[in-house]
């Protein structure tokens, strides 16, 4: 098992590498190729997400037994309020250090990508949303007619979807950023970063110190060493980095998840699916700090803080029902970036664009942030639910 997750680290950092030394010299012929493999890759990795969900959390649930809606809710609350929490901190810090900083807005522009070859259209079966809301309700109905043949079909599609996982999904994985990463070097987005580089510097940071936070939390509440969560996450860590997707990150996440010794199998099997699909702390804190940063760079001032108040409580009810796909909280949140904050098309513009340049910093926070959230489930099942 050690020997997959050094290989998983590895396999992917030198996909990042090389994607980005081909994206700067690669032809547009070759690029055009290179856009084919990442849509047919993306498309199968998306494909096998809503089966992801359903594969885990439905027979995670049913195993459950137990007041298991109680374990529902609280997955929600802990969701909601690491993503407000998140939004907070962002907007605190965003008012301290913006002032400070000088920021110009780049004048380059982005070289246009080629025309793909042809696109092949994988539609999953479900979106994102019904798949766990049809793993909730199969759960919970599983366990009210307390049915051990359903049980025990659940959990054989478990294990089918496991196999899945391992030898079409973790395997493309690698393939999927290499082609990523090409296309944001070909188009001069990796260049791009030096403009905003202070703010995404300070991003980054603020992640890894909510990390702290949450991991720390986890660990007072459940009486166990977070540590030992957080020191198998770093496969998962790299794989969003690359994929820019909770959802498309799930099998890795699983893995690490599974290699902890201090949660339970079942609750991570049912918290880390779910939490991949409504918690986004490092998405909302990085739009909030950047939602200060083009605030201060187009209008000249800060949001209001009454404004933002409003503005990070609707944020966190939007960030839990964002798809998990890339851009998916800022793309989610226009509406009221727009009507509360009254950003206008120049602010929202660049908004999207530097929220763009460290989606995978975010999404990386997301996916870790989950194992401290997990932890505190596994918690409560033991204290609340096992009892039972």
């Amino acid at each position: 098992m050690k020997k997959f997750f050094s290989n998983t680290i590895v396999l992917l950092l030198l996909a990042v590498v090389v994607g980005i030394v081909v994206g700067f010299f690669i032809p547009e012929s070759g690029m055009e190729g290179v856009l084919v493999v990442k849509q047919v890759c993306g498309q199968i990795i998306f494909f096998m997400v809503p089966l992801i969900i359903i594969g885990f959390v439905a027979p995670s649930i049913a195993s459950l037994r137990g007041n298991v809606s109680r374990l529902i809710l609280l997955a929600f609350a802990l969701a909601y309020f690491s993503s407000v929490g998140a939004a907070v901190f962002a907007a605190f810090a965003g008012t301290q250090i913006i002032p400070y900083l000088d920021i110009q807005s780049g004048g380059d522009t982005l070289r246009e990508l080629p025309q793909i070859l042809f696109s092949l259209e994988i539609p999953p079966v479900m979106n994102v949303m019904s798949a766990l809301l049809l793993s909730v309700f199969l759960g919970l109905g599983t366990i009210w007619n307390k049915s051990k043949e359903i049980t025990d079909l659940l959990m054989q599609f478990q294990q089918l979807v496991l196999q899945l996982v391992k030898r079409i999904l973790i395997p493309i994985l690698p393939v999927y950023v290499a082609a990523n990463f090409c296309a944001l070097a070909y188009e001069g987005s990796i260049s791009r970063l030096k403009v905003f580089l202070p703010v995404i510097f300070i991003v980054i940071v603020g992640h890894f110190l909510w990390l702290l936070l949450l991991y720390v939390l986890a660990s007072l509440y459940s009486k166990k060493n977070g540590w030992q969560v957080l020191r198998h996450y770093a496969p998962a860590y790299f794989t969003a980095l690359g994929t820019m997707s909770s959802a498309a990150t799930l099998g890795v996440a699983l893995q690490c998840a599974h290699k902890s010794s201090v949660l339970d199998k079942e609750v991570a099997d049912f918290g880390v699916p779910l939490f991949a699909n409504i918690h986004l702390c490092g998405s909302v804190l990085t739009e909030t700090f950047f939602i200060c940063v083009v605030s201060q760079l187009l209008y000249g001032h800060l949001p209001e803080f009454s404004t933002l108040v409003l503005f990070i409580l609707l944020l966190g009810v939007f960030a839990v029902g964002a798809p998990g796909v890339p851009g998916g909280t800022v793309l989610a949140s226009l509406g009221i970036v727009v009507s509360v904050l009254g950003f206008d098309d120049a602010g929202t513009a660049l908004l999207i664009a530097i929220f763009a340049l460290q989606d995978s910093f975010g999404t990386a926070c997301n996916v870790t942030g989950d194992g401290a959230l997990t932890l505190m489930l596994d918690a409560y099942s033991r204290r609340n639910l096992k009892s039972e």
